[in-house]
């Protein structure tokens, strides 16, 4: 996935463009910037757009407006305070953009993986007698040591090799469940693996007895 970039308002891209410029030296404390109209031109955008940019320079002290007098440069060190700040920010967005795309992948990761189980688990019903990647199933009755435990904390893949592919509950059919899918009393799960996991499924949910 690529890298999405964080659009900024074009009123803060202006603040942070007059910020930059006090910090170069273009303008210094006690200086008085252009008008509104001549900022405008400068930068090709509508008189509230400056208007916008002026206010939030205002607000964190690096210019103060005053009427008559226009706009005067206050402050050089809060300059680079506002520019980081907003560096900060952009930096935030794209991580909380970079998160949303890779838990899109992740969704259509599971649906992919969820249609393949159901294909399957179809094509296991339908050929029961010749396919050899039949996914065994198991059922977890009471009193038995997992119930209550996570795949994960049961450390059910160590101990079997197999793979959990979905888990029949109170009529429903969970697909690809995780590893922090829990085991209850009455579950039917569905493993696949090879062809040894089925007697290593056995001795590990029922012991060397059954």
């Amino acid at each position: 996935m690529s890298s999405q970039n964080v659009t900024k308002p074009v009123y803060q891209k202006i603040a942070i463009d007059i910020a930059n410029r006090i910090l170069d030296g273009d303008f210094s404390i006690g200086d008085k910037l252009h008008g509104r109209s001549s900022l405008s031109s400068h930068y090709n955008v509508s008189p509230e757009t400056v208007r916008r940019a002026i206010m939030l320079l205002n607000e964190v002290d690096i210019v103060e407006v005053i009427k008559g007098s226009g706009i005067i440069v206050k402050s050089v060190d809060n300059c680079l305070k506002f520019i980081n700040k907003f560096k900060d920010i952009g930096s935030m967005n794209k991580s909380k953009n970079q998160i949303l795309g890779l838990l899109n992948e992740r969704n259509e990761i599971e649906k992919k993986i969820g249609e393949r189980i159901n294909e399957l688990l179809d094509y296991s019903n339908r050929f029961v007698n010749i396919n050899p990647f039949m996914p065994f199933e198991f059922k977890i009755y009471k009193g038995l040591s997992i119930v209550g435990k996570t795949i994960c904390e049961s450390k059910f893949w160590q101990n079997t090799n197999a793979t959990i592919i979905g888990i029949r509950r109170e009529g429903n059919l969970i697909l690809s469940p995780g590893p922090y899918a829990v085991f209850k009393e009455e579950d039917i799960f569905l493993a696949i693996g090879e062809e040894d996991v089925y007697h290593k499924i056995k001795k590990f949910l029922y012991g060397d007895n059954n």
